[in-house]
């Protein structure tokens, strides 16, 4: 019991730090004052804003909710323990409840980490496989399996916007938008270059094969940020969609390929039946490609963003995931890493998006200024 008690206190005391962080006060006082803004007969009349206030009013309310579940959370563990005090059995029950409440106060931990303008909004994910043919694509699309099943983990919705096959397997390219409180901000994680070593199962004689691909995210721009694009800075073209196959291909050319001129940024969107409903996503696809290209102008002396966008090949890459001769991930910047290949592939991002956050906030000596 001696542990358990030891680790009890440590839980009240992150609770304690979480309360802080949370100020429960501040923020009813907020969202009461969003209550009466929503009330008013003209809170419509600005749909774009008011999509926002609506956002902000459940992210205080999911934070509430939290809030209040961990101060019951630790009220349960203290009635536990005057239980067993009494002389019940009641350990297996404490464990429960302090394996739940730890793994909620990481994720809270990972959240408070979070900085930057944009580290709420919704995310652009874009995969591209490096050099090797059938090899790297279908690494590209093991990586895109990993980031929707980390998506739905965290209760994010995502939807496909650019999808191009491999010749044989895999995939070309593929952008995704992820939507949910935080996702830009946990997913930036993950730029840079990813390395695959494995038996690779597309050739014969079973030999281990080492992939590359790329992994590059932006934020998704609301339409308050102002970002200028000219008719003539911007070409489009429309073309046949050649989508993830079966019936969802197009048989029109609804596609759309938007070329910024200035700054050569392309991007394209074909996931929508409507050539109109895809223009509108690839200009909002550009407008925040634009805006973070902007933002990295003025980010360019930082090595750890410039080393995350290397060439897609050795010695540039962020994370190695090995599936042969053993199994195992690890980050370079971190050094974080997981014995468990499979959980990682499935989904089990957390222990590295929180690591690169305390990196991040904690830089390398060579690193800082």
């Amino acid at each position: 019991m001696t542990n358990l008690t030891t680790i009890f206190s440590y839980s009240k005391r992150e609770s304690r730090i979480s309360g802080a962080i949370f100020d429960p006060d501040k923020k009813k006082k907020e969202l009461y004052q969003l209550e009466k803004q929503i009330a008013d007969p003209d809170f419509w009349t600005h749909q774009t804003q008011s999509q926002k206030l609506l956002q902000r009013r459940k992210h205080l309310e999911e934070t509430l909710a939290l809030d209040c579940h961990l101060h019951q959370s630790i009220e349960d563990l203290e009635a536990y323990f005057d239980l067993g005090s009494e002389g019940e059995d009641v350990s297996q029950d404490i464990q429960n409840e302090l394996i739940q409440l730890e793994t909620e106060l990481v994720d809270i931990e990972t959240q408070t980490l979070l900085s930057g303008e944009h580290a709420q909004s919704n995310a652009f994910l874009t995969i591209h496989p490096g050099a090797g043919g059938t090899e790297s694509q279908d690494w590209a699309e093991m990586l895109l399996r990993m980031y929707l099943r980390w998506a739905e983990q965290q209760g994010f919705q995502h939807e496909l916007v650019d999808y191009q096959a491999g010749d044989e397997a895999g995939i070309k390219s593929v952008t995704v938008v992820v939507k949910g409180v935080n996702a830009y901000g946990l997913l930036l994680s993950e730029v840079g270059v990813h390395r695959l070593i494995r038996i690779s199962p597309f050739d014969a004689n079973k030999r281990r094969h080492t992939s590359f691909s790329s992994v590059f995210v932006y934020p998704e721009i609301d339409d308050t940020v102002e970002i200028v694009i000219e008719d003539k800075d911007l070409r489009v073209d429309t073309y046949r969609s050649t989508g993830a196959g079966g019936q969802h291909v197009n048989t029109t050319d609804s596609a759309v390929r938007m070329t910024h001129l200035p700054t050569g940024i392309v991007v394209q969107c074909q996931n929508e039946r409507s050539q109109h409903k895809n223009r509108s996503v690839a200009m909002k696809i550009l407008r925040s490609r634009i805006y973070d290209a902007e933002l990295e102008k003025k980010r360019a002396e930082s090595q750890a963003i410039e080393e995350s966008k290397l060439d897609i090949a050795w010695g540039s890459q962020i994370r190695s995931y090995v599936l042969h001769p053993y199994r195992m991930v690890k980050d370079h910047r971190t050094k974080h890493e997981v014995g468990n290949a499979d959980r990682v592939l499935n989904g089990g991002l957390n222990s590295f998006i929180k690591s690169y956050l305390i990196w991040v906030r904690n830089p390398p000596v060579s690193l800082k200024k």
